[in-house]
């Protein structure tokens, strides 16, 4: 890994001191930055272009589980670079992202072919479109310090490697906005370090389908949390989201080798992995509304063995110490003042499927406020969040964070 990364940062330079170049042989091409739109490098007429950027996440954590000694950690959350390019003739674009926070730093690595304007085609490693809404943002497009309760129980970083097309047309006022993927079914990295780490179980089948019926939303405000552009007529994003996991050996499918289980004759045979998810998101005039739904289920239970000899069959509700299963409701809502200020507030349940200590799905009531100064709209701003985790069968927990980002 270390050696791909400085392969990566080679290359990069080369791309800018190139860029670099060429900006001072001909006019028609420069090197430009802006805070938050990183380092711009334009090409032949704006033909081919591409941009170096990234956010960084420096912030503080403060954990107080109920009747025990509280705990807390200064670090950097996240600490993302990327860089991406468009060849506009070729009708080709790219991107590479890597979060250094991370010990396995590789989130996203695609290239899309996009042959009208109403289609995209992209193969590689990105953050899928088959979860909820949330899950869909990138990590410095939230409005609140950390994702919801439902975005974490159910995904970890959301990337998949596979295949991705994706849609949008207008009928009307209406935009419609249809997705499917077929993907490994294993998360990122989903082969694995070596050629002897091998995928699991079978591939995933998903997709999305989002309704706009005001019309579309003012430039990117739909692919973030708090309403920045301040939409002077309401925007209304109607969406519905699912997936099948054929073969999963991760608690939530992202991952493999966390567990296998077997049938009669001692030959591997996985559970299916099924989600679902309803969500919508509206904004108007500084206020945004995002209400969640999701629902993960488990099938092809029959004939499952914990052992490869041939004992231990799964019994009715066991499949839950292994799957992450039950419903999940998400409510958010924020304001944001033109002087930069906003507060967002956020209610999420847990309702897992089996009630039992040995369910991987706790029942929890989760309540969230964060508090936001926005210094150049979402390109630098500081955050102050306080959650509490009130657990059914379990003591509760308080947390707090205060997150500073920058992205450049």
């Amino acid at each position: 890994m270390k050696n791909n990364i400085k392969k990566i940062l080679i290359l990069t330079v080369s791309f800018l001191l190139y860029g670099n170049i060429s900006a001072q042989e001909e006019s028609t091409d420069n090197v430009s930055f802006r805070l938050g739109n990183g380092l711009n490098i334009r090409l032949n007429n704006g033909d081919y272009t591409f941009n170096l950027g990234g956010f960084i996440q420096p912030n503080f954590e403060y954990n107080k589980p109920e009747d025990q000694p509280s705990e807390t950690k200064f670090g950097i959350k996240r600490g993302f670079m990327s860089f991406s390019g468009n060849a506009v003739k070729e009708k080709v674009s790219f991107l590479l992202q890597l979060d250094y926070a991370k010990s396995s730093p590789l989130m996203d690595a695609w290239i899309a072919y996009a042959p009208i304007k109403q289609l995209k085609i992209t193969a590689g490693q990105k953050q899928t479109f088959t979860n909820n809404t949330e899950m869909t943002f990138l990590e410095s497009n939230l409005s609140m310090v950390d994702r919801s309760l439902l975005s974490t129980t159910l995904s970890d970083t959301g990337r998949e490697f596979g295949l991705f097309l994706e849609s949008n047309f207008s009928l009307g006022q209406v935009g419609i906005a249809p997705k499917i993927a077929v993907t490994s079914g294993d998360g990122r990295n989903s082969f694995g370090s070596s050629s002897v780490d091998v995928d699991y179980g079978g591939l995933k089948y998903g997709g999305r389908l989002d309704i706009y019926p005001f019309g579309a939303f003012t430039g990117n405000n739909d692919k973030i949390g708090a309403d920045l552009f301040h939409e002077q007529t309401p925007k209304v994003k109607l969406g519905a989201a699912g997936s099948y996991n054929v073969g999963v050996s991760n608690s939530i499918g992202e991952g493999h080798g966390n567990f296998v289980m077997y049938n009669e004759n001692g030959k591997q045979k996985l559970p299916d992995y099924r989600k679902f998810y309803v969500d919508i998101l509206a904004k108007y005039k500084g206020l945004s509304i995002l209400g969640e739904y999701a629902n993960a289920t488990a099938t092809s239970l029959d004939g499952l063995y914990t052992s490869s000899t041939g004992v231990g069959e799964l019994v009715p509700g066991q499949i839950s110490s292994y799957l992450v299963l039950g419903n999940i409701y998400n409510f958010q809502i924020g304001y944001v003042l033109k002087n930069g200020f906003a507060l967002d507030l956020r209610y999420t349940k847990t309702d897992p499927e089996f009630k039992d200590t040995q369910s991987l799905m706790s029942e929890i009531n989760a309540y969230n406020a964060t508090l936001t100064k926005y210094f150049i709209d979402n390109r630098l701003k500081i955050q102050g969040g306080v959650s509490y985790l009130d657990y059914v069968d379990a003591k509760s927990n308080l947390q707090a964070q205060v997150l500073l980002q920058v992205v450049f």
